[in-house]
């Protein structure tokens, strides 16, 4: 039929103009590829027609008199408006044969988690512990704000940080699966607008106090892929997840450096080997057929799990509150109060940003104390002024409630 402005008395009275076989369709004018289907039964709908990457393609809009011709337009510019992300009749298409949470979270491990982050085996954890059990066979579409706002709750109870990294991760892929055409472009990300649980900045770390009895525990571990790594985390200061996949390969003894070829930080790092760390690396037994440092029980593989381990030892040491992420805060804190810049500690633990590194300024207060004791005693000494002199008449003005 003819292209004409469609308008509510014209869709009203026009009837079925075809012969049987061929499509009836009035073409609005107003929005192109916009138009109104007319079936043998009088029945009508709004179809839009469009080209996505050169092919022809038509989809239904909706029914007339469930949609008005305005809703129809409507539906229809934000369908042309997102054709450069997805074809709108994939995706619905798509959405229609129902892939599950689970085919969702297969997708995104395999194109994009292990393909672009180091961390990734933390996203499968906290899918397989997490998501999956309860949502896996799920429809992608059925799970809205309230679905994911009920699970981040429940987390929360126990643990509100590992809420706010499920939370993260449920964002990110449904922002993927909305790219991906497994999620409709209609609909919002269910794991937007939430409010996030406080985080606080832990300030943590093994004391000299401490250390002689974490070292005994260490030393006293049986399990000795982990005893060795939680030596090289106290002595380098690399993450967890860094170290546990080192290979000997990336070990250089000559130029004493430990290379990491893919970080946190998304780029590679050469951490420097003391001669500690250098002695330990030399004392490790290597195994046949196995590449990595950190040796697992399976043929070939490295360690996997070293929390275990590690529970055991901060119980034996009387340190149940140190996270192995701790000892990383360890190198630092320790480094800090040796005088190393804030620039130099950040250099060696990788970060990202200076306001990373700003948390071990709080750890340097026992040595800014104890240089600003120093001076004072230099300069009262200079004064001529005894340091029991100089405070003597502060604490008599206390006394008497008198104001210097």
């Amino acid at each position: 039929m003819s292209r004409s402005r469609l308008t509510k008395s014209i869709i009203d009275k026009v009837g079925y103009k075809g012969d049987g076989n061929s499509r009836c369709v009035l073409w609005d004018d107003e929005i192109r590829g916009l138009g109104l289907r007319i079936y043998p039964s009088g029945a009508k709908s709004f179809v839009l027609s469009y080209r996505h990457e050169g092919r022809k393609r038509m989809m239904t809009v909706g029914d007339y008199g469930v949609l008005t011709l305005d809703q129809a337009r409507a539906k229809a510019r934000k369908a042309l408006g997102n054709l450069d992300e997805a074809d709108p009749l994939a995706e619905r298409e798509r959405v229609r044969r129902g892939e599950t949470v689970g085919d969702l979270a297969r997708e995104y491990l395999e194109r994009h988690a292990k393909a672009k982050k180091r961390s990734w085996k933390d996203d499968e954890r906290r899918l397989n512990q997490h998501i999956l059990k309860p949502w896996g066979a799920r429809k992608v579409a059925s799970i809205d704000y309230e679905t994911v706002s009920q699970l981040y709750r429940q987390i929360g109870k126990a643990t509100p940080i590992e809420a706010n990294r499920t939370l993260a991760l449920l964002s990110k892929m449904f922002a993927l699966a909305q790219r991906w055409g497994m999620f409709p472009h209609d609909k919002q990300n269910p794991a937007k607008g939430h409010d996030r649980y406080a985080e606080t900045k832990r300030d943590r770390w093994v004391t000299p106090a401490e250390l002689p009895k974490l070292a005994a525990a260490i030393d006293a571990e049986p399990n000795q892929s982990a005893r060795i790594g939680l030596w090289l985390y106290m002595l380098t200061g690399v993450r967890r997840s860094e170290l546990l996949v080192s290979k000997w390969s990336d070990v250089d003894i000559t130029r004493k450096v430990l290379r990491l070829p893919m970080t946190k930080a998304g780029r590679s790092h050469e951490v420097p080997l003391s001669a500690p760390a250098l002695a330990l690396l030399e004392k490790i037994p290597r195994v046949d057929e196995n590449p990595y440092i950190l040796v697992g029980k399976r043929k070939g593989a490295h360690l996997v799990n070293i929390s275990k381990p590690w529970g055991r030892v901060r119980r034996a040491a009387g340190v149940e509150d140190v996270r192995l992420h701790d000892l990383r805060r360890t190198v630092g804190s320790w480094l800090v109060q040796a005088g190393n810049s804030l620039s130099l500690i950040g250099k060696v633990l990788n970060h990202s940003n200076l306001s990373t590194t700003l948390v071990y300024a709080r750890m340097g207060q026992d040595q800014t104390r104890d240089a600003l004791e120093q001076m004072g005693e230099r300069m009262l000494g200079a004064a001529g002024v005894t340091t029991k002199a100089a405070v003597s008449p502060i604490a008599a003005a206390k006394k008497s409630g008198k104001r210097r």
